[in-house]
């Protein structure tokens, strides 16, 4: 431990484990800085890594649309990804607590980078693939980096969730800069490289770099003693969800209570008696005799017998009124987030891939999603003001939002004579949608794991992951009504991608 702060404490045996010597600092009060401001950085960074390998996908729209002439790619890129992405969520709340916390993390990194390195050098680079082949395995690519992703993604908000709040505001501003680094990364190749095979080689090598150092940035931070420091609180006791299930949790176990909680590397399986239940650790660890702090970090109690009912049921049971305590008190975060992303679906980024223009041709996608993209970053940013939101003030904002779904609809329709055609409308729009979608899909999260005790800051952000993720699945969907309002616009170019010209078109995954 040595000295914090010019204050000397005695630091705990060498022989003491991880898990002992983080209780040790939290008693003490020993709290690591985070010098230099590195972690934040990293989790920031962190926020780069989920949505980089996806937004390098749909960023490379005018590549998409050569290679794929008429055919609904964007579109379907997007369903396919919310669609696995929302089972991964669900899958990864049903295992937060049966895998670590570092294990999710990384397994996410590596299913993410492999699609990504595997496009880039097979389909992009090599053409390996004729134009069917190539559509199908584009979408598995994207199945695949959308489990992982998403898997990471939710993990790292429960991550989040028990350091500081203002890492939370820094992981969901790195999600933003993630759109706004592919962005710059496609326009600057589409500028500075003139063949289109080789621009797109760049755009993609560039992306799996990005990729493989936060995955090393993640390796580094969490073994940090900031992040141990924090992470480490969270064995000390969960008395507060054992306040919502105490009664028949008691009956069931015979007047023993029992949790294992293993968020982090270092199992603490924890045993209290009835009168322990609500006390805090510290106090609980000194009042019994009978409980010892090991060296392998556990907790034993010689006279507690084994649990005579089934522990399965008992834990599937735990968890589900777990997860009930905290949707009771994060309702209305997780309906704002929710609708947020409903709104931001259903127009981006399919009908903003859709956009067209005389002028602008194909570069009227790039700017707009590029521009929706920047606006976002300043989004999250601005969410990092303390201001206290209510749970009421936040669905009724994300309500308004509703109002950009007919605006972008003018954009675009009728077909050949928008009654907003001029480019200037879409690219206003697309900046006004970013920022309230970068503010109000923060803050929701943002407060949301304050409103919970620090124990349980983790089920928190899972938690509201679902609902993110389920709004984001909706609006995906009702987005395939937008396309048939595109469906029959003429291509800006005429010429189509050589190695797929001509071609028939390939048929959307749900028909418009």
């Amino acid at each position: 431990a040595g000295s914090v702060r010019g204050e000397r404490r005695t630091p705990p045996p060498p022989s003491a484990s991880a898990a002992c010597r983080t209780r040790i600092a939290v008693r003490e009060g020993l709290v690591p800085d985070d010098r230099y401001h590195g972690i934040y950085f990293a989790m920031l960074l962190a926020g780069v890594g989920f949505l980089l390998p996806y937004n390098s996908f749909i960023m490379d729209v005018d590549y998409l649309h050569r290679k794929f002439t008429g055919s609904p790619i964007v579109f379907d890129m997007s369903l396919t990804y919310i669609l696995v992405a929302l089972g991964a969520v669900i899958l990864n709340n049903a295992l937060v607590e049966r895998l670590s916390l570092h294990t999710r993390i990384s397994a996410g990194y590596l299913f993410a980078l492999g699609p990504l390195v595997f496009v880039s050098v097979f389909d992009v680079w090599l053409e390996l693939f004729n134009s069917r082949q190539s559509y199908a395995i584009t979408l598995t690519a994207v199945a695949t980096v959308a489990f992982g992703c998403t898997v990471q993604q939710s993990s790292f908000y429960g991550y989040t969730g028990m350091l500081p709040k203002r890492y939370t505001q820094g992981v969901m501003t790195g999600e933003s800069t993630a759109g706004v680094i592919v962005s710059l990364s496609r326009i600057f190749t589409k500028l500075l490289v003139e063949n289109e095979k080789n621009n797109t080689i760049i755009f993609f090598l560039f992306s799996v770099s990005m990729e493989t150092l936060c995955l090393l940035l993640h390796m580094l931070v969490w073994r940090s003693r900031f992040v141990r420091y924090h992470t480490g609180r969270v064995q000390h006791g969960d008395a507060w969800v054992k306040g919502q299930i105490a009664a028949p949790a008691a009956q069931q176990r015979g007047g023993y209570r029992i949790h294992r909680d293993i968020s982090t590397e270092d199992e603490v399986p924890h045993a209290h008696t009835h009168t322990q239940a609500h006390a805090p650790p510290a106090e609980a660890d000194a009042s019994n005799p009978f409980n010892g702090c090991h060296g392998d970090g556990t907790y034993v109690r010689f006279d507690v017998p084994k649990p005579k009912t089934k522990r399965t049921w008992v834990t599937v049971k735990d968890a589900a009124l777990r997860r009930c305590a905290v949707a009771r008190v994060l309702w209305p975060y997780m309906l704002s987030i929710c609708v947020t992303y409903f709104v931001t679906l259903c127009l981006f980024p399919g009908l903003e891939s859709e956009l067209r223009n005389e002028a602008l041709g194909e570069w009227l996608p790039i700017l707009t999603m590029g521009l929706f993209n920047m606006a976002d970053f300043v989004g999250k940013i601005l969410a990092a003001c303390p201001y206290e939101w209510g749970g009421t003030q936040l669905v009724s904002c994300t309500c308004v939002r509703v109002l950009f779904l007919p605006l972008f609809v003018m954009c675009v329709s009728p077909t050949r004579h928008p009654l907003l055609a001029h480019p200037a409308w879409p690219c206003a729009l697309s900046v006004l949608l970013g920022i309230s979608n970068g503010y109000l899909g923060s803050v929701p999260m943002i407060q949301a794991v304050g409103r919970v005790p620090p124990q349980q800051r983790e089920l928190a952000g899972n938690t509201m992951t679902v609902s993110y993720m389920a709004g984001l699945m909706l609006g995906s969907a009702v987005s395939y009504s937008t396309f048939g309002l595109t469906s029959h616009t003429p291509p800006a170019h005429s010429h189509a991608h050589p190695r797929t010209s001509p071609q028939t078109p390939i048929p959307p995954l749900v028909a418009p």
